[in-house]
């Protein structure tokens, strides 16, 4: 007769406090340092274009720039990067200088004070992103450095106000 009565005394006190709500923990850095850069999700594809040419930024913004390759050509043939440069950089001038810098991924070496920031060079279904942070205003040029892409139209602007 114990037996049965301690066995539900015991279901019962599990019952109940499994069923309490839990308390949660606050997080010490605050919901504004999980969140992190906001993503901005670009695709290039093997028609030799980015989804989209023009992002709007604030200054002081930091943005996470994620590249996907949604094309199916081999890298050799068809690989996709963004490189961002400085605002006022002659973008054509590095897209042409570019081309012959194969062995350092078509990212010139000698026009490396150029650029803010660049993903690899990206092959079928792959994914890099670049964190960027703009602390001044204007227009900061962005294109795909592998030959002859920037001049079919893979490029685009970055206005940061």
């Amino acid at each position: 007769m114990k037996l049965p009565l301690l066995l539900t005394t015991a279901l019962l006190a599990l019952v109940v406090t499994g069923c309490s709500p839990k308390e949660e923990a606050a997080s010490p850095a605050g919901p504004a340092a999980a969140a992190g850069p906001r993503t901005i999700e670009l695709t290039a594809n093997d028609s030799m274009k980015y989804n989209m040419n023009s992002i709007s930024l604030a200054v002081g913004e930091e943005v996470r720039l994620s590249l996907i390759n949604i094309g199916s050509m081999p890298k050799q043939a068809m690989a996709h990067n963004i490189v961002v440069l400085k605002a006022g950089s002659d973008s054509a001038a590095f897209a042409t200088t570019a081309a012959a810098a194969i062995a350092t991924d078509y990212i010139p070496a000698s026009l490396a004070g150029e650029v803010i920031a660049h993903t690899k060079m990206l092959g079928p279904k792959q994914t890099d992103s670049i964190i960027v942070k703009f602390t001044e205003p204007g227009e900061y040029p962005f294109l795909c450095s592998f030959p002859a892409h920037y001049q079919v139209g893979m490029k685009g602007v970055i206005t940061v106000r």
